[in-house]
């Protein structure tokens, strides 16, 4: 007699996971062990169906996590730059830890390049001078990575002075978690008025 085959039960759920194990090499392991256990006994199959789960189940939990994570990193961002539209200092004081620090790459009369720092505190009294809604810088987050209570985000952008375009370039932050709250500690920038999207 044939021996029926348990993955037709299963095939749904497989055809979901090989998606994602395809591009992880754990995940390519787990096709392999498929692969050699296709006409193994039902034991070969049974270990090889029970270790899928457990990855997945694994990884589907820290994923989850990590997504929970980025979020939160994001969050801090927008709301700091929802606090330079709107010219208030508090909420942009509250964004960051605080011994933070800002620095620009930029350019000298020279036309040589330099590399130019700045205090929260005087970001913030700068933003104060402005009108609400005179500083618009639109972001987009290209990429944030997480490990423990250590963040970083990439965010290109689009600055905006009194509705008139001014600059492009991109942010890149480091924010750390600290008594459970994300914080931004870093953040160095480049700008330029050409090649902005």
């Amino acid at each position: 007699m044939q021996k029926s085959n348990p993955l037709k039960a299963c095939s749904s759920y497989w055809a979901i996971l090989n998606k994602e194990f395809d591009k992880r090499p754990s995940g390519r392991f787990f096709y392999a062990y498929f692969s050699y256990s296709k006409n193994g006994d039902m034991k070969q199959w049974k270990l090889a169906i029970a270790a899928v789960l457990i990855f997945s189940s694994t990884w589907n939990a820290g994923f989850a996590q990590t997504t929970a994570e980025e979020k939160a990193v994001a969050a801090v961002i927008n709301k700091m730059f929802d606090a330079m539209r709107q010219a208030d200092s508090v909420g942009i004081m509250l964004a960051f830890a605080a011994n933070a620090h800002m620095e620009t790459i930029a350019k000298t009369k020279q036309q040589t390049d330099t590399v130019r720092g700045n205090t929260v505190a005087q970001f913030a009294s700068s933003i104060t001078k402005q009108k609400a809604g005179a500083l618009d810088e639109r972001i987009t987050i290209g990429a944030i990575h997480v490990d423990g209570n250590m963040a970083t985000a990439w965010t290109p952008y689009q600055f905006y002075f009194n509705g008139q375009f001014s600059h492009c370039g991109v942010n890149s932050f480091q924010l750390v978690k600290l008594n459970g709250e994300w914080k931004i500690q870093y953040i160095i920038d480049t700008r330029r008025k050409d090649n902005c999207l």
